[in-house]
Parts: C-alpha cells; structure tokens; sequence
C-alpha cells in the first residue's frame, strides 16, 4: 500500500501533463504519481513517463471511468486527485495531505470558488454554473461544501474503497461530494488558487450537455439519499395540481348542484391519489435508505480494519 498516491486522469494533456507530474513529485516527494491515461491521441503517455509517472489505462472513455479503474486499483493511505491541464497549483497538496492523515478528514476539497476562480476563468457559463450547482447541492443536502465541482481533491483509503462510481463523465465530482456528505463523512476545505488553462489547452467540459448531466445527477441523488424529501416535494406538486384543477368544479357544484366536468373531477382524484402513494414510497424508501446507512457504517468499518492490518498503524 502506497502511503499517498496521486492520480491524474488525463485525456490529450500533451502541453501540460509533464509539468503537472513534476510539480506533484516535488510538492509531495514521497507519493507515488500514476497518470491514467483515457485514449489520448498526442503525446500525453510519453511525457508523462518522461517526467517519471506510472503510467495506466482507462479504455471507456469519460472521467468518470478514469476515476473508477483508479479506485479499484490503487491502494493508499491517502489519495490526491488533480487534474493533467495545470490549473491548480500542486503547493496546497501538502496541506491537503495534512488534513487526511493527520486530523482524519475522508474528503478535503481544493476551493477554487473562494480565491481566484472568477477572474481566471474565462468561460462565464462556467461560473454561473458552479455557482448554481455549488448552491443546489448545500441547499438540498444541509452542508457548507465551499466547491462542489473542482478536481482537485484529497481523498481516505475508507472514502475511495466504499464510494460507488455511478456516473460515466464530469459530474462524477457532484457524486463524489452527495456521497461524503449524505455518509456523514469528514469533509475539510483547503482554499486554492486557480489558473486558466495554458494557451493552446482546450477544455473538454461541455458547458452545456455536461451541465445538463450534472443538474440530472443532482437530482438523481436527492432521490437516492433523501427520498423522503424528493417525494414530498413530489407529492406536494401532485396535489397543488389536483386542487388548482378541483377548485372550478367545485364552485361550479356550489352554484349550480351539478357536475358538469367529470373527466376533470376523476383526473384530480387520481392526481391526488398519485399524490398520496408518492409521499408513502418516501416514507417506505427512507426507512431503506436508513438500513443503507448502517450497513454502509459496517462496511466502512471492516474497511478500515482491513487498512490497519495491512499498514500496521
């Protein structure tokens, strides 16, 4: 078991990808720096090698992938994940080492948000848009994530090897931080500088579809881990409906004793029926959802048992 291990998903980061290497031996000379490549087709691999990484593959393409196939296969007391395109500077990653082995954080979070993000970035779209994500997620959850979408991160052995990789691309760093805080796990903040890419390095984030998929997973995991609350919201929608649509019928009987829109008058009953079985699924999926928690904390257990036979601490 390595005691840190770097990880850098790369796809196409020819320009960049050496100096980042170099710069995460010299900030952290005692980890293990492994670039995972995802079907570069300029010299990504060959400079990284260069520059004295491990060199590994991820063959389906998306980040989310990449994270996956690290996870499985890298074994460490703690994890730094940084991006291949040198936009955040490897002189916080001793800090964020810190916060892991030394004061037991499972997730520290490289807050780009809080120092020069919005100056340096150049995409406006961008910015609104972690400002929305950033804001949804500390709304629905109850949490003071400071950068919901930044790649920079320090991760625990007992984080990495109990969180489950669903998503295929970007919005994997939304997961990653609905699974911390949903788990009641240690997060930190470690604010960082940013820097926009170097001339010449394209982003391959799509503001928009990526953006799409990232609200989508937002939503996909409100459901998941706080179903009581995603369903009361829905039944509540349920049965505004029905009663907006009730409320002429029922003047009109009023005034004149007839009904004279019965399909309108059996829409809103099942409406509000539908209504009323949306809030009990909440209720029934929150006691699972609970069981989940608990046999989590069982599993997150045997894990770190199993970290302290093998590094003996």
């Amino acid at each position: 078991m390595d005691k840190i291990a770097v990880l850098i998903p790369c796809y196409n980061e020819e320009k960049t990808i050496a100096k980042v290497v170099g710069d995460a031996k010299r900030a952290l000379p005692e980890a293990v720096v492994y670039v995972y490549d995802n079907n570069s087709t300029d010299r990504t691999v060959e400079l990284a090698e260069q520059a004295g990484a491990v060199i590994r593959y991820e063959y389906m393409q998306g980040k989310g992938n990449v994270i996956r196939r690290m996870f499985r296969e890298i074994d460490a007391e703690c994890y730094v994940m940084v991006d291949g395109d040198d936009t955040y500077p490897m002189e916080y990653a001793p800090e964020m080492v810190d916060r892991v082995l030394g004061h037991n954080a499972d997730m520290v979070v490289g807050d780009r948000l809080s120092s020069t993000y919005f100056t340096e970035n150049k995409r406006p779209f961008h910015n609104m848009g972690n400002s929305l994500v950033r804001g949804s997620i500390n709304r629905l959850f109850g949490c003071e994530v400071k950068d919901i979408m930044t790649g920079y991160r320090a991760f625990s052995y007992g984080f990495v090897k109990t969180f489950p990789v669903l998503s295929k691309g970007f919005e994997i760093e939304t997961e990653m931080t609905i699974h911390a805080v949903s788990n009641n796990m240690q997060i930190e903040n470690v604010v960082v500088e940013y820097r926009d890419r170097p001339e010449g390095s394209e982003s391959k984030l799509n503001t928009y579809a990526d953006g799409i998929k990232v609200l989508g997973t937002i939503g996909r995991l409100y459901k998941d881990y706080k179903p009581l609350g995603f369903f009361t919201i829905l039944a509540l929608l349920l049965a505004v409906v029905s009663v907006v649509f009730f409320i002429p019928v029922l003047v009109e009987f009023v005034h004149t004793g007839l009904v004279a829109k019965f399909p309108t008058l059996f829409v809103c009953g099942f409406v509000m029926l539908a209504a009323i079985q949306s809030f009990f699924a909440g209720l029934i999926l929150s006691n699972m959802a609970i069981k989940n928690r608990r046999d989590f904390e069982i599993q997150l257990t045997m894990i770190n048992k199993r970290k302290q036979q093998e590094t003996g601490k």
